[in-house]
């Protein structure tokens, strides 16, 4: 069994506030969730209405399978986030057990 980890690191720009920003994220995490049925947590403290990092985890058998949807899942993620006005200032995968 393998499980990978994509964490995405959010800038929202437009958000004013903190309904702004739990908008966004709501939205982005009801995406991915339904969308790909992966868990996603959001992975900081919510002290910033501009920044988040969200967490997205997914497990399978074959790692050439997560591969290909930690690729699809963080497209959806760069879609969701440009249609809130936000953007994605970083994003990095990992898999484990390791190679």
């Amino acid at each position: 069994m393998h499980l990978a980890v994509l964490t995405v690191e959010l800038r929202m720009e437009q958000a004013h506030s903190l309904k702004d920003r739990r908008q966004c994220l709501r939205s982005l995490k009801d995406t991915l969730r339904h969308g790909f049925n992966v868990s996603v947590a959001e992975l900081d403290e919510g002290t910033q209405w501009q920044r988040a990092t969200v967490g997205i985890a997914a497990l399978s058998a074959s790692r050439e399978y997560l591969r290909g949807q930690m690729q699809q899942v963080e497209q959806a993620c760069v879609r969701v986030a440009e249609n809130h006005g936000a953007n994605i200032t970083d994003a990095y995968v990992e898999f484990f057990p390791e190679e």
